[in-house]
């Protein structure tokens, strides 16, 4: 009560006397008839007093009252105060009576509250009322908008604030003004601006000309941004598919087991996302660091996992395509279930860090969520990684060896064994990293890794069996057909068509599109 009260002196004593005046004048008409109340709301709601606003949300609510001598009163909860001073009022001090509205008046309120709300302290406030006057466009409201322009700080709500005023004034007598207004609503590339302009020309047939100037730029615009929200969501897409598909390039391209448990791997590392986060939990200060903890961890989880499973089962069908791809397709099977049974079958919620929530406008106005900008990022730090461990490591070196020439490499010394399960565990770990991508944009499940094991199969195959850059060019190049398509033949009929596509590319090109050479391509 304190609070409300110091508030209404602050705005008297900046208010100039003669708008304190009209303020104390008007605000009585909103307990008369219903004519006084539309009236005196229209005043109020042009005066740009912020004083005026409890008292008209209060009748909008049905929470002013009116006393014996018609001075008004504002419920709040068990207290009351006076609406023209917000001084506290005693609640037997008069007879209060509730004072009663029509359709009319909720129309005239809800005008002068959107008016009013430009000058709130609240930025969010500011921004509906922004919205608001935007749909009730009138040339009254073009004051009370330039002030507010003028005033605002925060971009995001002046530029709101301007297209608002830009719409008033296509409403507005002055040939000039509608010019002007044209011309600001034409600069922008909101779908919204456009609706307007096409409104004003039905209105105004001899500024046609300009207006269908203004309509195409706006149009162009919006092309450009439905070009470039398409490639972010085909990258997006793409970057998902590449941290997938890196894992089973390894695998699947270099060591030619066919592991259908990939995905499985992937659930895994999602799964040791949500196991950190909890063990976090305890320790609030290393609850934000929860993200990148579990990327260590997955990766050992999942490397461990695929070096049990090189180690115990793999190593003794080497050379036996169809018994490895069905023991793989079993053993992916016994590790849902063994999830299920430690975590249960529904949903589990991994938080996103602060840093990777929110949405980011790009010029434009094209918003793109930071998750997906960050997955996109890591995507290509993690193939730039596995890039360095393969050329510039003595793992990498053995690997190769390996899988160029395995008699030779034994000869040299080369524990062929132990080079097999490292690599399967490595290619097992990279799953696991993608699983805590995963985490962070999908719901982390027993099924988790079933929905990206066909589309990883398929980036490997269309980049080229054991190539990382056809890894690379074949995910994102995979991510931007299917958001292209999308739009046209729906998700489902997008997902055939690519995968008929790579079906008869492969029929021209079996080895991909970036084949190996040399003694690897003929190992």
């Amino acid at each position: 009560m304190k609070r409300i009260a110091l508030l209404f002196l602050l705005l008297t004593l900046a208010l100039p006397a003669r708008a304190q005046d009209t303020f104390v004048a008007a605000l009585p008409g909103l307990g008369g008839n219903f004519s006084s109340q539309v009236e005196a709301a229209e005043r109020l709601g042009t005066l740009g007093d912020p004083r005026a606003i409890p008292a008209l949300r209060a009748l909008s609510d049905g929470r002013l009252l009116r006393r014996a001598d018609g001075s008004l009163v504002i419920r709040e909860a068990n207290t009351l105060t006076d609406a023209a001073t917000g001084a506290p009022v005693q609640p037997d001090s008069a007879e209060l009576a509730r004072i009663n509205i029509n359709n009319r008046v909720r129309v005239a309120l809800r005008g002068a509250l959107g008016r009013l709300q430009l000058v709130s302290p609240d930025p969010a406030e500011r921004l509906a009322a922004a919205e608001a006057v935007f749909r009730t466009r009138s040339a009254e409201n073009i004051p009370l908008l330039e002030a507010a322009v003028a005033r605002e700080r925060l971009s995001h709500i002046r530029d709101r604030m301007a297209l608002a005023l830009a719409a008033s004034r296509t409403v507005s007598n002055d040939a000039e003004a509608k010019r002007a207004g044209i011309a600001a609503l034409g600069a922008s590339s909101s779908p919204d601006a456009r609706a307007v302009l096409l409104e004003a020309r039905a209105q105004n047939a001899d500024l046609t000309g300009e207006i269908d100037a203004a309509v195409a730029a706006i149009d162009t615009r919006l092309a450009i941004r439905r070009g470039v929200e398409t490639a972010f969501q085909g990258l997006s897409l793409g970057s998902v598919l590449l941290l997938a598909a890196l894992g089973l390039a390894v695998t699947f391209g270099v060591m030619g087991v066919i592991n259908m448990a990939h995905g499985e791997f992937v659930m895994l590392g999602a799964y040791t996302t949500y196991a950190v986060q909890e063990l976090c939990r305890g320790t609030p200060w290393l609850l934000p660091w929860a993200l990148p903890l579990s990327v260590p961890a997955a990766f050992l989880v999942a490397a461990a996992c695929g070096a049990t499973l090189e180690r115990g089962l793999i190593r003794h069908l080497y050379g036996r395509p169809l018994e490895t791809l069905l023991m793989t397709f079993g053993v992916g099977m016994m590790i849902q279930q063994a999830v299920r049974l430690a975590f249960g079958a529904q949903n589990r919620e991994v938080l996103s860090p602060v840093w990777m929530q929110g949405t980011l406008l790009l010029p434009l106005d094209i918003p793109v969520t930071q998750n997906r900008v960050w997955i996109l990022c890591f995507s290509l730090v993690v193939l730039l990684l596995v890039v360095a461990a393969i050329r510039f490591t003595r793992f990498g070196l053995e690997m190769r060896a390996v899988t160029q020439r395995r008699p030779v490499a034994a000869a040299m010394g080369i524990r062929t064994g132990r080079v097999d399960s490292l690599t399967f565990a490595f290619g097992s770990g990279i799953a696991g990293i993608a699983g805590v991508a995963l985490s962070q944009i999908d719901n982390v499940s027993p099924n988790l890794g079933t929905g990206y094991i066909i589309d990883s199969f398929l980036v490997v195959v269309f980049g080229g069996v054991g190539s990382l850059a056809g890894a690379l060019i074949g995910a994102f190049g995979l991510g931007i057909i299917n958001k292209v398509m999308e739009p046209w033949v729906g998700a489902v009929l997008a997902k055939v068509v690519v995968l008929v596509a790579i079906m008869l590319f492969i029929q021209r090109r079996p080895r991909g599109l970036f084949a190996q050479k040399g003694r690897a391509a003929e190992a």
